[in-house]
């Protein structure tokens, strides 16, 4: 096995390695391999022996891993396996009749948790319209509260984005979802001078198939929707290409059925946040743009790495 971690993160994956070293794993079963990803990461996608690719990224990479792993290289006598977690553009749908303050702490933990740098994370909220001004009201109120800062500082709820680039990308979507209508009412500015530090923002009244409702953002940033009642709030969101994560808040018993068969993600939660799976209890993995949806912690999840081998022995008597 080949372990390469993010060019953004390799200390994590290197922890890692260090760990199976200590837990006496046999030298060359694990080799651990840092680099960008377009000169490191291909050279080992394109190599005829690989054989399993396990990928966790971008919906733009997940693609082009999956075209290049298609292409059979000289002497290369099998069909590379790709298993691929991507994108997310995950909703969470707030119905009337719930207590607000419960949905919207679980909306702000799923929205601004890790900086909102997590594919599972709520970057949507679709919200009743009887509801919706009392809901966004109390969401503001508590991004507000949200302290954010060093990391270091266990005080600070949110550290920084992950770099440069991420922050200017971060920023210039919170420019696009208030120039195409969204009115912000939480955060939109950088946190300081001294980091990749950005407020937590939330931008209500946003439209559905506005820019900041459909691409993926990975950052702190929450859209916030108005639909006319809880079908339509279902439908607004399936409305993405991705489907990974997410919930729905409603006391109404059919209507929670009617999502478990109507929303289309991997990993739907009812009555909490959209976050948190639990390796082992919650099997985690989404469909459409967002992944093969193999689920990772499921109890197939390991058969993905090995070759089925039927064996038949003809006894004479």
């Amino acid at each position: 096995m080949v372990l390469k971690p993010s060019s953004d993160s390799p200390l994590t994956g290197w922890k890692y390695f260090e760990i199976m070293e200590e837990a006496d794993l046999p030298a060359g079963v694990l080799n651990f391999v840092s680099g960008p990803g377009g000169a490191v990461g291909d050279t080992l996608v394109l190599h005829p022996k690989t054989r399993f690719i396990s990928f966790t990224g971008s919906k733009e990479v997940g693609i082009h891993i999956n075209e290049v792993a298609a292409k059979v290289q000289p002497g290369q006598i099998w069909l590379k396996r790709v298993v691929a977690e991507m994108g997310g553009k995950d909703s969470i749908v707030v119905d009337e009749g719930v207590d607000l303050e419960d949905a919207a702490q679980g909306v702000i933990a799923s929205a601004f948790g890790f900086q909102g740098q997590k594919c599972s994370a709520c970057s949507r909220v679709i919200v009743h319209e009887k509801v919706y001004d009392k809901f966004v009201e109390i969401l503001a109120r508590k991004a507000d509260a949200l302290k954010v800062g060093d990391a270091i500082d266990w005080t600070n709820y949110m550290g920084p984005v992950v770099n440069r680039s991420s922050h200017e990308s971060i920023m210039s979507y919170i420019n696009k979802g208030t120039s195409e209508g969204g009115r912000l009412v939480a955060g939109g500015v950088a946190a300081g001078s001294d980091g990749y530090f950005i407020r937590p923002t939330v931008i209500a009244d946003v439209d559905p198939k506005g820019t900041i409702a459909q691409e993926e953002i990975f950052g702190p940033v929450l859209a916030v929707i108005k639909a006319k009642d809880f079908d339509e709030g279902l439908n607004i969101a399936n409305n993405t290409e991705f489907g990974l994560t997410g919930a729905v808040y409603t006391k109404n018993q059919k209507k929670l059925e009617k999502a478990e068969k109507d929303f289309f993600v991997g990993n739907l939660y009812l009555n909490r946040k959209c976050t948190g799976a639990l390796v082992g209890v919650h099997p985690f993995g989404g469909f459409n743009m967002s992944g093969t949806d193999s689920k990772a912690g499921g109890k197939d999840y390991l058969l993905l790495f090995l070759q089925a081998k039927s064996i038949a022995e003809k006894i004479k008597k």
